[in-house]
């Protein structure tokens, strides 16, 4: 990807929390592999973890974050992915309230609650922003597997997905649902949402594409190698040895791969509506 010397977003904000207790990573799903798993979080992290739903203290640490060649490409993403849905939300006829990204190091407070490293990056509709410790970047390249710029660009435009789902109340929906369904019910939900969220991380590679004209040769190729590295199939049987459907939150990789590549190649967010497919692939 061509991002050295473009715009980088100012929506940022630095701040870390040493000391805390982190996230309760407990047994089920989260007990295949707590940091796989959430790699890809959707919405309200602790709450998913410990039960916390909303409502919990954020501090207000501005620990700083080295400005690193890493954060400086976060930035341009986020900058572009604020160009792209400004557009997008205009054609609408909304308006797009950008998100702002939050750099932490080893641990941090946010509206959903406390998350640690291990979380990965994930995003808090409680104060609509995306949270990332950038040494995410090596373990998605060393451990799963998912090397490239574009693979890291993808993880990012995924969580702000979240944000444009939280705009368009996708999120509160989900919140009402968790309320009123079992824990299998609400995990085939959670399945839309994230397949979702890759979807708009497509139409964000499309306007990188045919728009910006930034992107290089294998560029896709590393953020369909991304969504196939982060699959809970893939992940389950990698490290559980097993595979359990009922408990699959983010989606298969087969799907994780079809929804960022269908968002890609039409750019035409009405496409979308993966709560409407009768067939997710």
């Amino acid at each position: 990807m061509q991002w050295m010397g473009r715009r980088e977003s100012s929506n940022t904000e630095d701040g870390s929390s040493s000391g805390g207790r982190g996230l309760a990573l407990g047994g089920g799903v989260v007990g295949i592999i707590a940091a796989a798993i959430y790699f890809f979080t959707g919405i309200d992290p602790s709450a998913v973890l410990n039960g916390v739903q909303g409502g919990g203290s954020q501090q207000n640490n501005t620990t700083a974050v080295a400005d690193t060649k890493e954060k400086k490409f976060a930035k341009v993403v986020l900058a572009d992915t604020e160009d792209t849905w400004t557009k997008l939300f205009n054609d609408m006829g909304k308006t797009y309230e950008k998100p702002t990204m939050h750099f932490f190091e080893a641990a941090v407070n946010t509206a959903c609650g406390q998350a640690g490293a291990e979380t990965g990056p994930f995003y808090c509709p409680g104060d609509q922003k995306v949270y990332i410790d950038l040494s995410f970047f090596d373990e998605l390249s060393n451990k799963f597997g998912a090397a490239g710029d574009f693979a890291q660009a993808y993880v990012i435009a995924h969580e702000v997905g979240h944000h444009v789902q939280d705009l368009l109340g996708v999120t509160a929906k989900m919140d009402q649902a968790r309320q009123q369904m079992s824990k299998e019910e609400y995990n085939k939900l959670s399945v839309k949402l994230e397949l979702q969220a890759d979807f708009y991380a497509g139409i964000w590679a499309y306007y990188q594409k045919n728009d910006k004209k930034v992107l290089d040769p294998g560029d896709i190729e590393e953020a369909l190698n991304a969504a196939h590295q982060i699959g809970d199939d893939r992940l389950q049987k990698e490290y559980q040895g097993e595979v359990h459907p009922d408990s699959f939150t983010h989606g298969t990789s087969a799907q994780r791969m079809y929804w960022f590549k269908k968002g890609y190649e039409t750019g035409d967010v009405s496409q979308g509506n993966t709560f409407a497919a009768a067939d997710l692939e």
